[in-house]
């Protein structure tokens, strides 16, 4: 259940606020049995929650007495504080994640063979997008067949979207699609490929017959395979990451004579 607590007042404030809103005007004496709050804290609580501008005090009378803001009020009040004090703690993080960015880059990259893989259509998507994000200098995609990026829904424009991303830090993209994806690929994702894509300095994209498999080339160093589905033509099964810099030399020397004899993709 929802709790003042959830919004920043500990257990004692809320109690006492409360049994201001049951009792109306009262005495510290008096707030303290009501809320079961010890009378040797009362004070300290109705204090903060003075400071919260959640009570109203009324010096003049004698004993003092206390009175609760509306409710209305109050938990606006909480609200904007909370918010606060997370947009704080966010600034915050964002400077530890800066700092830590610069410290994580100041070493030498590990050499060596490494692999993973992501199943399922969600997992993929996931492990590609990462991959994009990751992508430094240059990016290759070949698609031979419908590919997960190349369609009309959510998945098609996160791909695309992280594309445009790699584009604006300079990353250079070559795209190069067989002639059954071209014809699967819906004009609307077509026309942005070849149209707001392609407006972008450092991409790319052609066509040629021959092309079969589907993946990506990321920096000379690592290639994404994707793996269709055996029951599924419209999702993949797999990607497999494979971090290799001999085996994405291999994967793009072959890319190479195909992307010199392709022609350059347009939707007309």
């Amino acid at each position: 259940m929802a709790s003042l607590r959830d919004l920043g007042l500990s257990e004692y404030e809320a109690r006492a606020y409360r049994a201001l809103l049951r009792t109306g005007p009262t005495t510290a004496k008096d707030l303290s049995r009501a809320s079961e709050v010890p009378m040797g804290r009362v004070y300290d609580v109705l204090n903060s929650l003075e400071q919260h501008n959640l009570v109203r005090s009324q010096a003049a009378s004698r004993p003092k007495k206390y009175a609760a803001v509306e409710p209305d009020a109050a938990l606006d009040r909480l609200l904007e504080e909370k918010k606060r004090e997370l947009e704080t703690q966010a600034e915050q993080y964002e400077g530890v994640v800066d700092d830590l960015s610069t410290e994580l880059d100041a070493g030498e990259p590990v050499d060596g063979q490494f692999w993973t893989a992501a199943v399922g259509a969600e997992d993929a998507t996931d492990l590609l997008l990462e991959r994009i994000a990751a992508a430094e200098r240059r990016m290759v995609v070949v698609a031979g067949a419908p590919a997960t990026g190349f369609d009309l829904g959510t998945i098609g424009e996160r791909v695309t979207d992280e594309l445009e991303a790699a584009l604006d830090r300079g990353v250079e993209i070559r795209v190069l699609l067989s002639p059954a994806t071209v014809d699967a690929l819906p004009r609307s994702v077509g026309r942005r490929y070849t149209a707001d894509l392609s407006d972008m300095e450092g991409f790319e994209v052609r066509t040629i017959a021959g092309v079969d498999g589907t993946f990506s080339v990321f920096d000379g160093i690592e290639v994404c395979i994707e793996v269709p589905h055996p029951l599924s033509a419209d999702e993949p099964f797999a990607m497999i990451d494979v971090k290799d810099a001999e085996f994405a030399t291999s994967v793009k020397d072959q890319f190479e004579p195909q992307w010199g004899e392709a022609e350059p993709l347009t939707f007309g």
